[in-house]
């Protein structure tokens, strides 16, 4: 039979019951003697765990492999949408149409989560159970949950049918990577090589409810026509010795059958003849640019009968009188349209997207629970390149770090700067130019001190506010007589960059830019906590503080410190000078210090804040600095200050929950929207604001 009819067949099976062996995939062939001395050859069904002597003298460390702690949460890798598949050494595998969930095993224990974080392990009981017979001591596992229609293929609104009837067991995992095993940290291993260890393990799985998502050898052109014919999604191609990473990165792509994303659902329509229910779900996409959240079409097709009821049975309550769209439609087709909370999440294919921004040909797949509405936008396809990034065994000193435009030299880019994770100048290089797009925007036309560590964080520290000896390139200095010093500007990524090769971490920012330094653009108070208190006492503080500044009328946008507190930032039209600003400030701290002496103190010191949380006012003076928003902090695991909605104060665990090697899944989510108003915010400070804090006219 020709090889590439057995390919697709093997596509078109692939929900098949399993045969006892899991077929190994071609790509990792040649990594069998390998992968079986480290994990066996043959594999019971219930893995007996051996003497951890034994097991040292036995497996041979795969590259980048290291001893580590089973984490606590991990993030799954995401895929990058690219329009036609690079040249370069890659493996592909079908991209399925279901819910990618991460398993976490840990003695037995078996914790299944969304993309998301969320614990789905009581919907998922008989998943959980097929894992823990794998007998792992313990591990992480990355795959998709998949329900199969008629026809053999993925389909998603089966698969959300079967949750929500509890049938469970009809849903199949597939696996397709493993992070962590038994002990040992994989992420830095090849991807071939993680999934030759994942096959050998599943090598003896019997049970119908797991499966090795499996590599095929044809060409990606081939297999994603095939694909397409049978009604899948696409594929998933992988970049060989690539590692794992937790974001969103080029390293795996997505190759799609049809255009296909998620789109907020914004309203519905009356329904027409003899559909019930409704007519058709109202679309919405977040603008890159503004954030606003616009109207993109409707999809009336893809529903059942089941599939109406259901979701009207959800629409009901998300009713509003006002539309959530900046551009509702208008005339005859906004004739019957109930307009919703935009909260739900639909998944919806369509064969193009009109230059209003409206899709054509939509049909409806699904509603999704694994992803949040809050900042979906139009999924655009992207250029990989295509020369292939197989891990060296001896990283070349100097480097350099691309910039779009231009490149930076990186000297010493192997030293280390955080002992505790390993970090180094270049992993610190590398975040710094990835976040480009989010930090620049907050450090434009703001006076900028750095803090600089030569020697790593654990060394001698310098607090810098102006360039003297430091040749940074494209960096701004301006000589004013404000200051009484040169005042350091970044306005671009080459100084951005060129600042991190001068050993600089963090990134402290005025309350003014250099439109007008005399007058400030905000003021930020900065929750401050005595070490000794509980984190739900920043909760409760910030909380407190926000209420506060409600009644005064002030609205205040929320980060992260990075450190142990939380940023409140309060913009301002430019009308009031340095001194006026830090006293109105300074009154809203002596306010709450005095009501609530208990909780609050409005003066600084260790000594003060015993037992209590120093509102931080004095960053509001003139040359005075905050932490800019995406920046490093000079502290184990360097962690990330990150704007957050205040909705998601009494979620976060701490101030440092971000780091710059976790901080990026967060933005793939949200992006920019927690402070996508800031800039539109128009308010001051007025007599009566004034009068209520007892302050003199």
């Amino acid at each position: 039979m020709n090889k590439h009819l057995d390919d697709y067949n093997r596509m078109r099976d692939f929900s098949a019951t399993p045969e006892p062996a899991v077929a190994e995939p071609d790509s990792v062939l040649s990594d069998r003697t390998i992968v079986e001395k480290k994990y066996g050859a043959e594999k019971p069904k219930s893995i007996k765990k051996a003497p951890a002597k034994a097991r040292k003298e036995e497996s041979p460390q795969l590259m980048g492999a290291r001893k580590a702690r089973l984490p606590e949460q991990l993030k799954p890798e995401l895929a990058t949408l690219v329009e036609s598949a690079p040249s370069g050494e890659w493996s592909y595998e079908i991209k399925f149409d279901g819910y990618r969930v991460m398993a976490r095993i840990d003695h037995g224990e078996v914790k299944l989560f969304t993309r998301n974080g969320h614990d789905w392990t009581h919907k998922l009981p008989g998943q959980a159970e097929a894992l823990a017979a794998l007998g792992l001591e313990s591990a992480w596992l990355d795959g998709e949950m998949v329900v199969a229609n008629e026809q053999g293929v993925p389909d998603f609104q089966a698969l959300q049918n079967a949750f929500d009837s509890g049938r469970s067991a009809s849903i199949v995992y597939y696996l397709f990577d493993l992070p962590y095993l038994n002990g040992v940290d994989l992420r830095e291993v090849p991807v071939e090589e993680r999934r030759a260890a994942l096959a050998t393990i599943l090598k003896s799985n019997e049970n119908p409810l797991l499966r090795f998502s499996d590599t095929f050898s044809e060409s990606p052109e081939a297999l994603l026509d095939s694909a397409c014919k049978m009604q899948m999604e696409g594929l998933i191609g992988k970049r060989l010795g690539s590692p794992y990473l937790s974001r969103r990165t080029r390293d795996w792509i997505k190759l799609k059958c049809k255009r296909r994303q998620e789109f907020a659902v914004v309203g519905f329509t009356d329904p027409k003849g003899a559909r019930s229910a409704f007519g058709a779900l109202l679309l919405g996409l977040h603008d890159r640019d503004s954030g606003e959240l616009r109207y993109a079409g409707k999809v009336g097709t893809g529903f059942n009968e089941a599939t109406l009821k259901r979701l009207y049975k959800q629409l009901k309550p998300l009713q509003t009188r006002r539309p959530s769209v900046v551009n509702p439609p208008t005339g005859f087709e906004a004739r019957g349209v109930h307009w919703l909370k935009p909260v739900l999440l639909a998944e919806v294919a369509f064969a193009e997207m009109t230059k209003d921004g409206s899709v054509r040909q939509a049909v409806f797949h699904g509603l999704r629970e694994d992803k949040p509405a809050a900042d979906i936008t139009e999924e655009r396809p992207t250029t990989v390149k295509t020369s292939a990034t197989k891990r060296k065994t001896t990283p070349a000193a100097p480097s350099q770090v691309s910039l779009g435009q231009g490149k930076v030299r990186i000297t010493h880019p192997d030293r280390v700067i955080d002992a505790s994770s390993g970090t180094t100048k270049m992993q610190l290089a590398e975040y710094y130019a990835s976040v480009a797009e989010w930090i620049l925007p907050q450090l434009k036309d703001r006076p900028v001190a750095l803090v600089r560590a030569p020697d790593g964080i654990a060394g001698e520290l310098f607090f810098q506010k102006n360039a003297e000896n430091l040749a940074i390139p494209g960096i701004i200095t301006l000589d004013k007589d404000l200051t009484g010093q040169p005042i350091m500007i970044i306005n671009n990524a080459k100084a951005l960059i060129g600042a991190v090769q001068m050993s600089t971490v963090e990134l402290h920012t005025w309350n003014a830019t250099s439109v007008d330094l005399d007058k400030p653009d905000r003021f930020v108070l900065d929750l401050d906590p005595d070490p000794a208190l509980p984190w739900k006492s920043m909760i409760e503080a910030t909380r407190l503080t926000l209420t506060v500044l409600d009644e005064l009328g002030l609205k205040a946008f929320l980060k992260t410190s990075g450190g142990k507190g939380i940023h409140l930032v309060v913009p301002l039209t430019r009308k009031h000078g340095w001194d006026e600003v830090k006293d109105f400030s300074h009154a809203i701290v002596s306010h709450m210090a005095k009501l609530l002496p208990d909780r609050f103190s409005a003066v600084s010191g260790p000594k003060n804040r015993v037992g209590r949380i120093f509102i931080d006012y004095l960053r509001n003076g003139l040359g005075a600095t905050t932490v800019c928003a995406y920046a490093v902090r000079t502290r184990e695991g360097l962690p990330v200050s990150v704007p957050i909605f205040r909705e998601e104060v009494a979620e976060l665990k701490g101030a440092n929950q971000w780091n710059v090697h976790t901080v990026h899944e967060r933005l793939a989510e949200v992006g920019d929207e927690p402070w996508a108003d800031l800039k539109k915010t128009r308010q001051t400070i007025t007599a009566e604001m004034r009068r209520r804090l007892g302050m003199k006219k």
